[in-house]
């Protein structure tokens, strides 16, 4: 473990850098960082699946601007886009919601009143994404794959750690907007660094497997939580800093 905690300190150290975003070498948090506003950060973490190459190509093509414009130009503006899972309706119908909940809730406020119950992020994250359906009041598999599910729960109402997937982007925006350095962005307060959970995709979690960070197969919210603990050995307050070099040495093949 001594030398895994050199290569992962090493890589962190070399990969916090600006110069790390770039189209050479893309990741949705290029796009995301050239903003201030929560809620066009978090569409920017919402729409971060498939190829990295591509997510930056899609976000750069969309105005984010119309956050703040009515319903009628939100959908003649918005016609002809589509992405992998999400019809023109769904990017529509997120938009018309993010647009309503701007004005009325900060998100940072949304998420602390779930975290506030024993600092669990995941609550947190439950209350904004079941905030986020109770104001669209849309179903289709797009826009329910794009914003996520509310956490499945056992019969005591507690979060299931094996049933729920990793929630990679939910907990990337999390890392993004909690942590500050010189790729994670910082701008929401009142949550502890060390309270968050690795986002997991699939590469990570194959680095995990070959790094001894993590023992089970399956990839979903447990394999998360195990390796996010394993990390905390090597940095108990703040072991989501790992995260981007592990999803780099895993992205360029290192390994």
């Amino acid at each position: 473990m001594i030398n895994i905690k050199k290569l992962l300190n090493d890589e962190f150290s070399s990969r916090n850098k600006h110069f790390e975003l770039s189209y050479d070498k893309p990741d949705p948090l290029l796009v995301a960082s050239r903003y201030k506003d929560e809620y066009i950060i978090l569409l920017c973490a919402l729409f971060a699946y498939g190829k990295a190459s591509m997510i930056v190509k899609f976000l750069d093509t969309l105005d984010f601007s119309l956050l703040d414009a009515s319903d009628k130009k939100i959908d003649k503006e918005l016609d002809s886009f589509y992405y992998r899972f999400q019809t023109n309706e769904d990017i529509k119908m997120v938009f018309k919601t993010f647009k309503k909940l701007k004005k009325s809730y900060n998100l940072n406020k949304l998420f602390l009143e779930g975290y506030s119950k024993n600092n669990s992020t995941l609550e947190g994250l439950d209350f904004i994404i079941s905030k986020i359906h109770e104001v669209a009041n849309y179903k289709s598999q797009g826009f329910t794959f794009l914003v996520s599910s509310p956490l499945k729960r056992d019969k005591e109402g507690n979060i299931k750690e094996i049933g729920n997937a990793p929630y990679k982007r939910w907990n990337m925006f999390l890392r993004w907007m909690v942590r500050s350095d010189e790729l994670d962005l910082g701008l929401w307060s009142g949550i502890d660094k060390k309270d968050l959970i690795l986002p997991l995709d699939t590469h990570t979690f194959n680095v995990s497997k070959k790094l001894g960070l993590l023992s089970r197969k399956t990839y979903d919210l447990k394999s998360a939580i195990e390796i996010t603990n394993k990390l905390k050995e090597f940095d108990n307050n703040d072991p989501i800093k790992y995260d981007f070099a592990l999803y780099r040495i895993g992205q360029e093949k290192i390994l």
